[in-house]
Order: structure tokens, then sequence, then C-alpha cells
């Protein structure tokens, strides 16, 4: 039986990496096999970033990807979490009773949605300001190539 708790706990932590797509929907999922790829892509962009500074626009493109990759699977985390346990169980346990135990929503769900939506809205939030920032600084030296 899938348990509401422990897939909301996996979406949270170990959704970039797809574990709780393989929790939920087993090995052959192929949405939890393509997770890591934004994910790698941007880490690929922090080292990037790291070895050629700020300048590098590939690194700045890739970053966000992984932010934005952190915030859909905190969401993943808080729709789980508030999935009714008819729902739950209907979906992901069909055998057990529509108010079986495993889709019932706990101190621990509250907790996993909880620091989902603080922490994803948090990686969000930088993410965004993270693109339009160098975005808008890339312009800004472009235009003064232009100027001069």
């Amino acid at each position: 039986m899938k348990n509401k708790t422990i897939a909301a706990w996996l979406a949270f932590i170990g959704g970039p990496i797809g574990l709780h797509r393989f929790y939920l929907f087993g090995k052959g999922d192929l949405i939890g096999w393509l997770l890591p790829l934004p994910t790698a892509l941007g880490l690929y962009g922090f080292a990037r970033i790291k070895a050629n500074g700020m300048d590098d626009p590939l690194g700045w493109i890739l970053i966000p990807v992984l932010g934005f990759t952190i915030a859909a699977c905190a969401l993943n985390a808080i729709v789980y979490g508030l999935m009714t346990p008819e729902k739950w169980n209907a979906r992901f346990n069909p055998s057990a009773p529509f108010d079986a135990a495993p889709g019932q929503t706990d101190w621990m769900t509250v907790g996993a949605m909880a620091l989902a939506l603080l922490i994803g809205t948090t990686i969000l939030m930088s993410s965004i300001v993270f693109s339009f920032q160098t975005y808008f600084e890339n312009q800004v030296e472009e235009a003064r190539k232009i100027s001069q």
C-alpha cells in the first residue's frame, strides 16, 4: 500500500531525482527517469558559474532549471499531502477501503507540506529573481557595448 506521508516526504526531499515517482508508479515510470535530467543540468549550471564566473550565459540559463524542478517537486508534495484519503486510496491503493490508514493525513504529512511550501516557495522566488537579474544585467551590458 502506498502511504501518503511517505510520498509527500519523498516528493519534497528526493523529488528532483524522481524518488516519489518510483515509489508511486514503479521503476518503469518515464517521468521518474527523466526528472534527474533537469536536476543535473542545473547542477552543471552551478559548476559553470563557479568555474567561469557570473558572465557565463549558459550557467545562468541552467541554474533556474534546477530551481524550477525543486519547486515543482515541492508542489507535488503539497498536492499529495492535501489529497483526501478517499481520492488517495482510490488512485494509489485501489484494492484498499476508501478510508484506509495509508491515505490518512497525520502530523508528519503536515510537516512535509509546511516545509515544502516554505522551501519550495523560497527556491521558486529565488530562481525567478536570479533569472530576471542576470537577464537585465546582460541587457545593460549589451546596451553599454552598443552605445560606445
